[in-house]
């Protein structure tokens, strides 16, 4: 198989879809490998490392579309990437299709197979493909959100582990998954003080039992997390339903009742956001203020890391990148149902549930994508 792996384009978007180990690794499988001139500059790789992996490199992504059986991305393709993409083309990488009705009308007329990282299971429950940049961006957002609540920035101008005879911080983190998780224990590292809300009273046992009081948690109803994000100096949402557009849990009215210049760090930016003003932002220009409040909304918060999150990314989507190059797409699915779980677009029709409820588009099953 063809595998390309075109320069990422999105605004300050550094990271790249294979690493040079990983073009390695296809190459020794007998696929070819294609990677557009620089594509993994920003990552730290030169051409001359994929080259001497094996992979060849190409001038332009034109010409990597053209040629590619596969493509290899990190990001959604953006619109000038859409048109390249051609019917019975594979296409791997992160796509967040619910709040994105434009990409997915390009990708249905497009005619080609798209599976998403971010829907992609595993047999414990989890999302593989995600887990590793939800990582980075979890353990992110404490620190922008540090550097958001800096009065300069338009921030409460408050110090996350305050310093003696002063109080630290006070840092809400709705959601106590991956991103939450991690969200929490870098804001408790750097001495604030941090409460974890979840819904899930068995997650929160969990984090009871491994963290002990590295920070608090406490359930998650509409009550609490209006009265703690009352007083907070910084909410970080990090909320998911996989494949499914967020759920607003701050309204703009809950605004009102917070500290001025207090910071709203959105993880869940890609899926749409968790908080009702937000909007998607980029590394150039990644703070706005509504109402007062500041917040932080880059919807590739890991591309400010991208060495580090191409290879945690790398890492996680060579097993999965593998099989799909082996096999075939439908092969692939057929002896992973996790796999097929990534199946989002198929021949003009969209395989999943979750993008076809929030956009109001029908949907086949991927077993029935299988079979056309």
């Amino acid at each position: 198989m063809k595998i390309g792996c075109p320069t990422e384009i999105k605004p300050q978007e550094f990271r790249v879809g294979m690493t040079p180990d990983a073009a390695r690794e296809a190459v020794n499988h007998g696929h070819e490998v294609l990677i557009q001139s620089g594509a993994g500059v920003g990552a730290g790789f030169t051409d001359e490392d994929y080259v001497a992996a094996g992979a060849k490199m190409i001038g332009t992504a034109e010409e990597v579309f053209a040629a590619a059986d596969m493509i290899v991305k990190v990001k959604e393709p953006q619109a000038v990437e859409r048109k390249m993409l051609r019917e019975g083309q594979l296409l791997f990488t992160y796509l967040h299709l619910a709040p994105d009705p434009e990409q997915t009308k390009d990708l249905l007329e497009s005619g080609c197979t798209a599976i998403a990282y971010e829907t992609v299971t595993d047999d414990r429950g989890g999302l593989p493909l995600l887990a590793p940049m939800s990582e980075v961006a979890g353990r992110l957002a404490p620190q922008v959100g540090a550097w958001t609540l800096q009065k300069a920035n338009g921030g409460r101008g408050v110090l996350m582990g305050g310093v003696p005879g002063v109080a630290p911080a006070k840092v809400v983190v709705i959601g106590g998954g991956v991103v939450g998780t991690h969200a929490a224990k870098i804001a408790a590292g750097m001495g604030a003080d941090v409460t974890v809300l979840d819904r899930s009273l068995t997650r929160l046992r969990y984090l009871d039992d491994v963290f002990g009081g590295t920070f608090k948690n406490q359930y998650s109803t509409a009550g609490a997390t209006a009265e703690l994000v009352r007083e907070a100096d910084m909410v970080i949402g990090a909320v998911l339903i996989p494949g499914a557009a967020a759920p607003k849990l701050v309204s703009r009215a809950q605004l009102s009742e917070m500290k001025p210049g207090a910071a709203l760090v959105d993880v869940a930016i890609d899926q749409g956001g968790c908080f009702e003003t937000s909007r998607a932002t980029t590394h150039a220009d990644p703070i706005y203020e509504v109402d007062g409040i500041m917040h932080y909304c880059v919807a590739n918060m890991p591309g400010a890391v991208a060495r580090t999150s191409t290879q945690a990314l790398g890492n996680a989507t060579l097993p999965f990148l593998l099989n799909l190059a082996n096999k075939g797409w439908k092969q692939a699915c057929e002896d992973d149902p996790h796999l097929l779980n990534g199946l989002n677009v198929h021949a003009g029709q969209l395989t999943y549930y979750a993008v076809g409820k929030a956009l109001g588009i029908d949907v086949i099953s991927p077993s029935l994508a299988l079979k056309s």
